[in-house]
C-alpha cells in the first residue's frame, strides 16, 4: 500500500510499505477514506518530538471503512464508515475505566512503555503515527491502517454524514471541547484562548456552547483571527497590541477567568523570552518553547482556571511557578480521552449545533502529503486544515 513516512526534519514521503494485518482478535483494518496533517504533526516534522525512526508511518487523525475485523470484535462489521480515535485504550485498566483513556495503560507495548516512563514517571498510551515512545503504531496518513482496541476505539459513522462533517472527531474537536470542559465555564466567564489554529478555534467554539459569556482569541494570522471572530469571539493581534495589558484592559483590571494554551511548544514571536528559548534550543539545553504558556499563566485571574491543551514534549526554563502558587491557579491538561466525547459530539454534528467543515482549507490526494505539510508549516495563514484522500488521483 502506499503510505506517507517520516524520514527526518522536514523530510516525509509517500513510499510503498507493507499492507497491515490483523495481529490480535480486537483488531479490524479499515480502508482509509479521509486523513488529516494536525498541528501535533508539525511537532513530527520539525524533529521535536524523539523517538521516530525512518521510515514511521504518520497520521492520527483518519476514518475509513471496515475491510476486516477480528474474531474477539463483536460489534462492528466489514462495510461500516469509522472515524477513529487517535488514542488506543483498552477499556479496562485502572484509566480506562475511569474514562481516563489517554492513560490507558495496556496500549503501549512494555518494549516501547519504558521510554515514556523514564521521560515522564509513568507510561504514556499508545497514539496513532506519533513515535515509539507512544507505541510505535503506523498511523493513518496511508491506504489502509490496523487498528488495536477496536471495541473500544472507533464510532460508526450514520450514511448522512459526509466524511468532513465527522473526520475531526478523531482529534481536534475532542481536542477543543476538552479544552473548554477543563476550564469549568461558569456563567459570565471571560475565557481568553492563545492560537487560533485547529484546536483553538474549536475551544472557541466549545466554550461559548458551554456558556462563557465573551472569548478572546488572540494570534496573528488574519485569516485565523476571521475565524476566530466569525465564530463569536473578540481578537487581538499579538504582533499590535501588548497581550497583558489588553486583556487586564479588556477584563477590568481582574484578567480573564480562565485561559486555554492551544499553542504548546513551538511557540511563536519576537518576545525576550522567545528569543531566549530558541538560543537554549540550539544548544540543546531546553525542548521546548513555551512564550504563551508563561503569558497565559500571568494574565489569568486569580484563582481562575489554566486549559494546556497545547503539546509539550520535555522541559522547560523559566517557570513561573511563582505566578502559579501565588495566584492559587489551577492547571488542567492532558492528551484527549477522545472515546469520552464521541457519542456526545456526534449528536451534536447530527443535530447541527456543531459544524466542522469551516476549517478545512485544503482537500488533497495523499500523493500530494508532503506538500500538503509544507503548506501547513510555511503558510499558516491560508492553511488551516489539510485533509487527505487516499483515493484522489495526484494533482498534475
Amino acid at each position: 500500500m502506499r503510505a506517507l513516512t517520516w524520514q527526518g526534519k522536514k523530510d516525509v514521503r509517500v513510499e510503498t510499505v507493507d499492507d497491515p494485518a490483523i495481529v490480535n482478535p480486537r483488531d479490524i483494518i479499515i480502508k482509509v477514506t479521509s486523513t488529516a496533517i494536525c498541528g501535533s504533526d508539525l511537532h513530527l516534522y520539525d524533529g521535536m518530538i524523539p523517538t521516530m525512526q525512518a521510515g514511521d508511518v504518520l497520521g492520527h487523525e483518519f476514518m475509513g471503512e471496515i475491510v476486516e475485523t477480528g474474531k474477539g470484535v463483536s460489534d462492528l462489521r466489514k462495510g461500516q464508515r469509522v472515524v477513529v480515535p487517535f488514542v488506543i485504550a483498552c477499556g479496562a485498566c485502572y484509566h480506562c475505566s475511569r474514562l481516563q483513556y489517554s492513560a490507558c495503560d495496556n496500549s503501549n507495548p512494555a518494549d516501547q512503555a519504558d521510554i515514556s516512563e523514564t521521560l515522564y514517571g509513568h507510561q504514556m498510551s499508545g497514539l496513532f503515527g506519533y513515535s515509539h515512545m507512544t507505541g510505535g503504531y503506523a498511523g493513518g496518513q496511508a491506504e489502509y491502517v490496523r487498528v488495536p482496541f477496536a471495541d473500544v476505539g472507533p464510532i460508526v459513522v450514520p450514511d448522512e454524514l459526509e466524511d468532513d462533517d465527522v473526520l475531526f472527531l478523531s482529534d481536534i474537536l475532542p481536542t477543543g471541547w476538552m479544552a473548554a470542559e477543563n476550564c469549568e465555564i461558569e456563567e459570565g466567564d471571560t475565557v481568553a484562548v492563545w492560537g487560533c489554529g485547529p484546536v483553538g478555534l474549536f475551544a472557541i467554539q466549545s466554550a461559548l456552547i458551554m456558556g462563557a459569556a465573551r472569548v478572546i482569541a488572540i494570534d496573528h494570522y488574519p485569516r485565523r483571527l476571521q475565524l476566530a471572530a466569525d465564530l463569536g469571539a473578540q481578537t487581538l493581534d499579538y504582533t499590535t497590541a501588548n497581550v497583558l495589558e489588553a486583556l487586564l484592559d479588556m477584563t477590568g483590571g481582574i484578567g480573564p477567568d480562565a485561559v486555554i494554551d492551544a499553542v504548546g511548544m513551538e511557540s511563536h514571536g519576537f518576545s525576550i523570552d522567545n528569543v531566549y528559548d530558541r538560543a537554549k534550543q540550539a544548544l540543546m539545553l531546553e525542548t521546548d518553547r513555551p512564550h504563551v504558556l508563561r503569558e497565559a499563566l500571568m494574565a489569568c485571574r486569580k484563582g481562575g482556571r489554566v486549559s494546556i491543551p497545547g503539546v509539550y514534549g520535555g522541559m522547560i526554563d523559566k517557570f513561573p511557578i511563582g505566578a502559579l502558587m501565588q495566584k492559587g491557579l489551577t492547571i488542567r491538561t492532558g492528551q484527549t480521552h477522545v472515546q469520552r466525547y464521541l457519542p456526545k459530539l456526534l449528536d451534536m454534528i447530527r443535530e447541527k449545533r456543531i459544524d466542522t467543515t469551516f476549517l478545512i482549507s485544503h482537500r488533497m490526494a495523499l500523493e500530494d502529503a508532503a506538500e500538503g505539510y509544507r503548506k501547513f508549516a510555511d503558510e499558516q495563514n491560508d492553511t488551516t486544515k489539510v485533509v487527505l484522500k487516499p483515493g484522489w488521483e495526484r494533482a498534475q
